[in-house]
């Protein structure tokens, strides 16, 4: 919960709580892209991981905000910029867009909205076979996977959106819940 709150309270997107809190000192983990995720996240050995993704509404939640009726609830908020230029709707709609470019891979589309690496962190350490076959290993390199799922997803589904509807997390976490992948030692 202190996560959900520290997040809320000073409006910062889980990219940048990555970049700066989970990342420890020495090492700068940075973000690849759910196209390299999905080389190896796509088979049913691996859960059809990424055809889950591709076919949730998290897949266009960047594309909600080129909408003209994101732009008009932007501007109704009080925000001069389009929707898709508006911090306040791109810390949940859109990874990495407020990280500098040298952070991103070169696969990394901040188009491709809440992708992998919202709810897994940066990629580039943890990408490889080798670390991903090693849980310990994976984590130390940056690998993250939210233990309290329901606050983690409250960061962005809450009623600070205007766009919030209630709704029933169980159900809601079974349409996007991927299994973990097999990996063979």
């Amino acid at each position: 919960m202190k996560t959900l709150i520290f997040l809320i309270v000073t409006g910062i997107s889980v990219s940048t709580f990555y970049a700066n809190i989970l990342t420890d000192s020495t090492k700068v983990h940075n973000y690849v892209g759910v196209d390299v995720c999905g080389l190896c996240h796509k088979t049913e050995k691996q859960g059809n991981q990424s055809d889950l993704w591709e076919k949730s509404r998290h897949s266009q939640a960047f594309n909600t905000l080129l909408t003209e009726k994101a732009n008009i609830i932007a501007k109704d908020k009080g925000f001069s910029k389009p929707a898709a230029e508006t911090p306040e709707c791109l810390k949940c709609h859109a990874t990495g867009y407020d990280l500098p470019t040298e952070r991103m891979g070169s696969k990394f589309n901040v188009s491709d909205g809440v992708q992998c690496e919202t709810c897994h962190g940066p990629g580039s350490d943890y990408k490889s076979l080798q670390t991903m076959k090693n849980p310990e290993l994976s984590s130390q390199n940056g690998l993250f996977v939210p233990v309290g799922k329901e606050e983690f997803c409250k960061h962005c589904h809450n009623p600070e959106s205007p766009t919030f509807v209630s709704f029933d997390f169980e159900k809601a976490w079974a349409r996007i819940n991927h299994p973990v992948p097999v990996i063979n030692k």
